[in-house]
């Protein structure tokens, strides 16, 4: 039996953790959490159901706020860009409309006494033990958030949760001994951590040249783009109180204190002020834009010349993107504001990449030669050690038993395990995801018989998780899925 789970149990072992990836990836956990409502034009529309600007912007916010929390603090917009936060926003609101959709046809809805009831649940709106409406519209202000918005995103996941309960996934004895019987497994082994700090290397350039010859056409100076700029003097008028009290008026929402009470027109008017004076600058610097455009700018205006590539950028980010998407036909660009000024762009000329030169590209080029060489060179080292070696011994332990094996962090010890547990091989070998390399000589197996806690609740969420992924890819064939916005 034991030999068998052996030789098979790289099948089982995979199909487990596919599973435990699916039931994270598919991302039903945390649906529901954003709020719906907002006028904004459609992004996306999943079937017959549209996503707004408003509920990506807030699906992205709340997974920023996720992130930021993970990374104590420091995370970035360039960081949320590298992670495609915006993707992955749009992606969990994509499959949380194809649930809808199926909702839909099932004639599914969420009555007003199963929305009332689940609100009255939500303890963030509590006083004094129980449901309070006051309590309910104070924190929802704070929140910028109206009950109609709140209301909505609730009933749309509880139409979901309803929608999945029609669909049940059930867990068998027979699935849930199978289970145990493959966490029971137990090595003994004999292994070795090998890593890079073993690997010497000669940098020389009679070394480095033949490689920079094949490599070359990695290392290229950016696109740059010459631009002649004008910019836009901020406003800063005074404004009659009449001014003042008409603004106030019409834009009252705007002004609030640290609680989300909207503060009283002669707390708002240095806010007020301000409003004005940034709506008259932009105004301003519009007119400004036209007249560029046309030529008609006058003769005292003060002209600036820059030279933007993503190396030596006197602005940001956001600036010469905007940049790059225009051309020589048509080359002015619409006011940017800049570190709190507005920059209107013409475009006068867009230098090519170019390949950088070797003494240009050497640092960068020695970095990738070491990488790759020790890579290279560890690799040797594993298949020539492999056969031989003599490493640590271990006592029996399972795929379980990542802190037995001290000559790994939790973390390293806890992938090699994962793919120890589905390899059919005694003597081999394991690369792991940071450059690492575990020998490992399989000594003894047994079978043990530890009974394993909340074993069926696993096995639930694993047999869940390939569901809803399957469930999804189901749907994504039966609902158009259309992205209106560019770059996803």
């Amino acid at each position: 039996m034991i030999t068998w789970m052996q030789r098979h149990k790289k099948w089982l072992i995979i199909t487990i953790w596919i599973s435990t990836i699916a039931f994270i990836g598919a991302g039903f956990v945390g649906w529901g959490q954003y709020n719906y409502g907002s006028k904004a034009g459609a992004v996306a529309k999943v079937g017959d159901v549209e996503i707004t600007q408003g509920e990506l912007q807030k699906s992205y916010s709340n997974l920023y706020a996720k992130y930021n929390k993970m990374f104590q603090g420091n995370f970035d917009k360039e960081k949320a860009k590298q992670f495609g936060l915006q993707k992955q926003a749009l992606q969990q609101l994509t499959q949380q409309a194809l649930l809808l959709n199926l909702a839909e046809s099932y004639n599914l809805e969420v009555t007003d006494k199963e929305l009332i009831g689940e609100l009255e649940k939500l303890t963030y709106f509590f006083k004094d033990g129980v449901f309070n409406k006051e309590t309910y519209k104070t924190v929802l202000s704070q929140n910028r958030l109206s009950t109609k918005e709140f209301e909505a995103s609730l009933r749309k996941d509880l139409l979901i949760q309803k929608t999945l309960k029609l669909l049940p996934v059930e867990v068998s004895d027979n699935e849930t001994n199978i289970l145990e019987t493959l966490v029971n497994i137990a090595d003994k082994i004999n292994y070795k951590v090998l890593t890079q700090k073993s690997i010497t290397l000669t940098t020389s350039d009679a070394v480095l040249k033949p490689y920079w010859e094949t490599k070359k056409q990695n290392f290229m100076n950016d696109v740059s783009y010459d631009v002649k700029y004008i910019k836009q003097t901020p406003v800063k008028e005074s404004y009659n109180n009449a001014k003042l009290a008409s603004y106030y008026a019409d834009n009252k929402t705007h002004f609030k204190d640290k609680d989300g009470k909207i503060i009283s027109l002669e707390l708002a008017k240095e806010a007020i002020t301000k409003e004005l004076n940034a709506k008259a600058t932009k105004d301003k610097a519009l007119r400004t834009y036209i007249a560029y455009k046309k030529g008609k700018l006058p003769a005292k205006s003060v002209f600036e010349s820059a030279t933007i590539s993503r190396d030596a950028n006197p602005f940001d980010a956001q600036t010469l993107a905007k940049i790059s998407k225009i051309s020589l036909t048509s080359p002015y660009l619409k006011p940017v504001l800049v570190n709190g000024i507005y920059h209107i762009f013409q475009l006068i000329q867009v230098n090519k990449a170019t390949t950088k030169t070797y003494k240009d590209a050497k640092a960068d080029l020695l970095t990738m030669y070491i990488a790759e060489m020790k890579k290279q060179k560890l690799q040797e080292l594993a298949n020539s050690s492999v056969d031989t070696f003599s490493g640590k011994s271990t006592p029996f332990i399972t795929i379980n038993d990542a802190k037995k094996l001290t000559a790994l962090s939790e973390s390293e010890a806890t992938e090699f395990l994962q793919n120890l547990f589905s390899s059919e091989k005694k003597r081999s070998y394991i690369t792991l995801s940071n450059g690492k390399i575990v020998l490992y000589d399989i000594l003894e197996q047994k079978l043990l018989t530890n009974k394993q806690k909340d074993l069926a609740s696993s096995l639930m969420k694993l047999k869940s998780g390939i569901f809803n992924q399957g469930l999804i890819k189901s749907l994504e064939s039966k609902y158009q899925t259309e992205i209106f916005i560019k770059g996803l």
